[in-house]
């Protein structure tokens, strides 16, 4: 029996995008797309269309193309999203609309998004529909995500429940999504790669509200990006959303001075409403909401109709999520 490894399978995907060149001409709509995803990452939406290949049918490699295709969809995501948030950083490196300009980044981006088709539309036929379809309704659900994301900065009160409902749409759903494509390409049921899409989105789900966490507490030296990021920004967590319900006296008085202050030292700011959290158990309880969403991923695996070391192996990918201080 062949093995399967998560992260070897980045690395063979990350060679293979290393050979395309997706169009040469005009250099200015291909080299920002060649360009960021030149700038790394983890790969692991694209490896869990393999993994997701591998758990029904071990010739992994057949999902290869359709998976370069998630990693080439993200990427587009990416690249318009740094647009929009004005961001002039991604990965460490010079996002594309600062170093072309935002009108390139644009353009490109949607060619990024005609190439994802172009390998995720390499399936067999007799599932062509289906997944196409999946993918519709996954990429229209990340747009959703987004526009939600833009819209409550604009408010000054966002529910728990829209809050989880605007992360499952803007990250968990490709989560599942790129599992299900995998499983499909397998030869799963359709019943079968539900149940994986389901174990996909509840871990994208504890995911994200472990990235929230970890953007306030992780190591600096590890988290590759500023720690903190959210609490300068305002934005809209579960984590701020729980403490403006829950914060009283002195804590609820200071956590408005620093969220309605316009100028203000950032480290300062980021010292101060984490503590706040502290005081308020913030971190613990968005731990606990987030461990809930990875064990009710963990149970659907119950589900499936896989042998145990399959299922072990899904199991651990989501395990990793749970665990990574990075």
């Amino acid at each position: 029996m062949t093995s399967f490894d998560i992260k070897d399978a980045g690395v063979l995907l990350a060679k293979e995008l290393e050979k395309k060149r997706f169009g040469e001409a005009p250099e200015n709509l291909y080299e920002p797309l060649r360009y960021i995803l030149s700038l790394g990452g983890k790969r692991l939406r694209p490896a869990l269309t393999l993994l997701g290949c591998y758990v029904f049918d071990e010739d992994y490699k057949k999902a290869m193309e359709p998976a370069i295709g998630v990693e080439v969809f993200h990427n587009f995501t990416l690249m318009h999203d740094d647009i929009m948030d004005e961001a002039p950083l991604r990965r460490g490196h010079t996002t594309v609309h600062e170093k072309w300009n935002a009108n390139i980044g644009i353009l490109s981006g949607d060619v990024m998004f005609v190439k994802a088709y172009e390998h995720i539309m390499k399936v067999e036929d007799s599932i062509l529909r289906s997944a196409m379809e999946l993918f519709n309704k996954c990429a229209q659900e990340v747009c959703e995500g987004q526009q939600f994301d833009m819209d409550f900065e604009e408010r000054d009160e966002v529910g728990e429940e829209e809050y989880i409902n605007m992360i499952r749409l803007k990250t968990a759903v490709l989560v599942g999504f790129a599992l299900r494509l995998g499983a499909l390409i397998g030869g799963a049921t359709d019943e079968q790669s539900a149940v994986i899409e389901e174990f996909g989105v509840n871990v994208g789900l504890g995911f994200q509200l472990n990235d929230d966490i970890l953007d306030v507490y992780a190591d600096q030296a590890k988290f590759g990006k500023q720690v903190g990021g959210d609490i300068i920004s305002n934005k809209k967590t579960l984590m701020l959303i729980q403490a403006l319900k829950q914060a009283e006296g002195k804590d609820a008085e200071e956590l408005q001075y620093w969220l309605h202050k316009t100028d203000f030292d950032k480290a300062e700011k980021v010292k101060a409403v984490t503590a706040i959290y502290d005081r308020l158990g913030i971190k613990q309880m968005a731990t606990d909401r987030a461990n809930q969403y990875f064990d009710k991923g963990f149970s659907a695996l119950d589900r499936l109709d896989l042998t145990e070391d399959k299922k072990q192996l899904l199991k651990e990918f989501g395990v990793y999520l749970q665990n990574r201080d990075h």
